[in-house]
Formats: structure tokens, C-alpha cells, sequence
């Protein structure tokens, strides 16, 4: 007999619960997944006809439910995966979602990630319209209508509001990346197994979940081919954070050419970062 779907979707955010818990993140993070995932499991309505009926507010509506979990949830049930556990387990593979998009095969996803650094489908969508994708050998104007119109259909039924936060400032980020380094120099954190090139599957990638305000961030070494081929896989640090209104990503790197050689920077907000300089 199939398990209720209920019982799925709760299964998914009592394991996130779990590896937050073993990989040290705060423990009120741990318990709002668990509180989520009992309220999920109690609730008489399969959760999929509660969000077709009710969208978004319906799942914010379950006992313990909040806005990151929601959508946590509204993911689970819309395209059957959950990134951010992929991600806690060490089996996030955004290459292969990529690739999963009519018009781009797997030699076109490894481009993409590698140098636009789009690891989502939203991330694809929006280089899509804002000419990324146009600066790529292989986009003509014809893929890029076939993909538009694909991840139009895709993403339609669950695309969010522009995020309204405020971006954390480049000194929040560039803590974050000075607090995961020195922890993970120390040999204090979790290491995780990464499925992406690691053949011998060692737990050797080191996770942090550390919090500023309302920001839940998560950082780990780039675990990408071009991080690889560039050797950076001890100096590029990727920050996930989720303050209630999405999650975004930066990327942190040691910069090796101009007034900044030498120093953390921010990929992206360069300027910012030069601002500090002395």
C-alpha cells in the first residue's frame, strides 16, 4: 500500500529536521521542521488539494507552518524534490535539473552552471530574459523562445512575488564567509558526502548553519566542475539564505586581479566591496 502523501511530505521535513539537527544549525530551526512535519502528518486533507484549493496561505494555514516551510512544502508537492535537502544530504545535482529543460542537454547545463552560476530553474528563467543566456555559444533566438515558453510552463503554476527583503549588506556576507572558514579550518563542523565529483563518496565538503536576524544561512565549499578545474574547492564559498521571503544565493571568492587581489570578495558586488577598502 502507497504511504499517504501526508505522511511524505512530513517524512521530508522531519529528514531536513534530522541532518539540521546532526549538522549543528540553531535548534529552534530543528523544531519549526518537526512542529511542520507533526502538523502535516495530523492534517486530515491531503496537503496537494489543500494548496490546489487554497495556494501558498492554505499550507502557511497548517499548524507549525511558516513561510520558508510552505514553500518548502509547495516544492515537494509541485516538482516532487526538495533542493534544500538535496542539498543537506550532499545530493544536490543542479546540472541535472538544468539539463532537464527541453533545449539543453547535459554539455549545455555543465556551461550554464559553471559560468553564469545558475543553479535553479528560476535562476534559469530570469537569465533567460535579462540576455545571460545570450552571451552563450549554442543560444540562438530560437532556443531561448523554446526555453522561455518551457519554463513558463513549468514555473507558472508556482513562481513567487518578487522578493521585497533587503539584500544583507556585503560585511553580513563577507562574516558568514569568515565565521564558515574558520570553523571549517578548526575542523569544527559537519562534513558531508557529496554525490557530485566524488567518486569514493568521502564526507569531506563542510557544512555550516549559522543565523544574523531573521537570515537562516547555510555555506559550503563550491563543490562545482569549475571550481574543480580552477582548484578553488577550499576558497569559493557558496552562502544559501532564507529570510522569509526566498532563498538567494552569493558566492564568495578570494580575488585574484586588481585593487582587490588578495581579499574575500562577494562575486557580483565587487563595488561594494571595494568600498571597504582602507
Amino acid at each position: 500500500m502507497a504511504p499517504r502523501l501526508n505522511d511524505v511530505v512530513a517524512g521530508r521535513l522531519e529528514e531536513a529536521a534530522h541532518l539540521l539537527r546532526d549538522q549543528g544549525a540553531d535548534v529552534y530551526r530543528v523544531n519549526a521542521y518537526l512542529k511542520a512535519g507533526a502538523g502535516v502528518r495530523r492534517h486530515a486533507e491531503p496537503v496537494d488539494v489543500l494548496f490546489q484549493r487554497e495556494g501558498l496561505d492554505g499550507l502557511k494555514a497548517l499548524p507549525g507552518v511558516g513561510d520558508s516551510i510552505a514553500r518548502a512544502i509547495r516544492e515537494t508537492l509541485v516538482r516532487g524534490r526538495l533542493p534544500m535537502l538535496e542539498r543537506l544530504r550532499g545530493s544536490s545535482d543542479p546540472v541535472r535539473l538544468l539539463a532537464s529543460v527541453p533545449g539543453i542537454g547535459r554539455v549545455l547545463a555543465e556551461r550554464l552552471h559553471d559560468a553564469l552560476g545558475i543553479e535553479t530553474l528560476a535562476d534559469l528563467e530570469t537569465a533567460a530574459h535579462d540576455g545571460r543566456l545570450e552571451t552563450v555559444a549554442g543560444f540562438g533566438e530560437k532556443r531561448l523562445a523554446g526555453i522561455r515558453d518551457s519554463l513558463a510552463h513549468r514555473l507558472g503554476r508556482v513562481r513567487l512575488p518578487a522578493t521585497t527583503g533587503a539584500a544583507p549588506s556585503v560585511q553580513e556576507l563577507l562574516d558568514v564567509d569568515r565565521e564558515y572558514r574558520r570553523k571549517a579550518a578548526a575542523d569544527e563542523l559537519r562534513r558531508i558526502a557529496p554525490r557530485r565529483f566524488n567518486p569514493t563518496g568521502e564526507a569531506w565538503l563542510p557544512i555550516l548553519h549559522t543565523e544574523r536576524g531573521r537570515r537562516h544561512y547555510t555555506a559550503l565549499y563550491s563543490n562545482t566542475a569549475r571550481a574543480h578545474r580552477a582548484g578553488t574547492t577550499d576558497d569559493w564559498v557558496v552562502l544559501y539564505h532564507d529570510d522569509g521571503d526566498g532563498e538567494r544565493q552569493h558566492t564568495v571568492i578570494t580575488a585574484t586581479r586588481g585593487e582587490l587581489t588578495g581579499r574575500r570578495v562577494v562575486a557580483g558586488r565587487e563595488a561594494e566591496c571595494r568600498a571597504l577598502v582602507p
